[in-house]
């Protein structure tokens, strides 16, 4: 059975990066924040069409149109997150089969929101992807677009990255560039070898802990 990691971070952590270390040794994985972008440009576009009038450019949702549109609205950000999520899942459900039809040992989902969501309960073990907070605050804000505003309300979303840090069972440290965290995949990637999954449920953390 295909062991399911769940890959987590709060913004700015270096997720993607991270994610990319596993796909260099042929990890399958699920990108959620992918996902979302291909569905902007299919499924999502009627609905969300629909749910926010003049957000659609093009035959595609217009991220900034959007975001301006939920950001801090709550009860927004509630009528995107139910049209939005549930076609996620459908594409994530997809790439576990896969997975398992291709005998994959072992799968990682990239989920930005995983521990705020439950989704831990899916996954054989967690990964969170973490930084000292004054590196995050560095990258986020180089970002194009972002403003101290739009950072302030992504993070009142997202669980505390010490709070994620104490529901891991594997932590990768980015701070200390692309070899260590490369080195410290490499060291989960031992630590789960041969492994099998458990049908989501979640391994015992401190058992997994001594081989991080």
């Amino acid at each position: 059975m295909t062991f399911i990691l769940g890959l987590t971070g709060s913004i700015g952590m270096g997720k993607s990066t991270t994610s990319g270390l596993f796909r260099e040794h042929g990890i399958p994985v699920h990108d959620a924040d992918a996902s979302v972008h291909a569905l902007y440009r299919g499924r999502a576009v009627a609905p969300i069409g629909a749910a926010f009038p003049g957000v659609i450019r093009d035959g595609a949702v217009d991220r900034q149109a959007l975001s301006a549109a939920v950001l801090g609205r709550p009860d927004a950000l509630r009528r995107l997150e139910a049209v939005i999520h549930p076609l996620v899942r459908e594409t994530e459900l997809a790439f576990l089969h896969r997975c398992r039809e291709t005998g994959a040992g072992l799968a990682v989902l990239d989920v930005p929101l995983l521990l705020e969501t439950r989704g831990e309960s899916r996954c054989d073990a967690v990964l969170v992807v973490s930084a000292p907070a004054d590196v995050q605050r560095q990258r986020v804000l180089a970002r194009p677009e972002m403003t101290e505003d739009k950072f302030a309300a992504i993070m009142a979303r997202q669980m505390p990255d010490e709070q994620k840090r104490a529901c891991a069972h594997f932590i990768v440290d980015t701070a200390r560039g692309v070899l260590a965290a490369r080195r410290q995949v490499g060291s989960i990637l031992s630590a789960l070898a041969g492994r099998p999954g458990r049908g989501g449920q979640s391994v015992n953390r401190n058992e997994a802990e001594t081989h991080a």
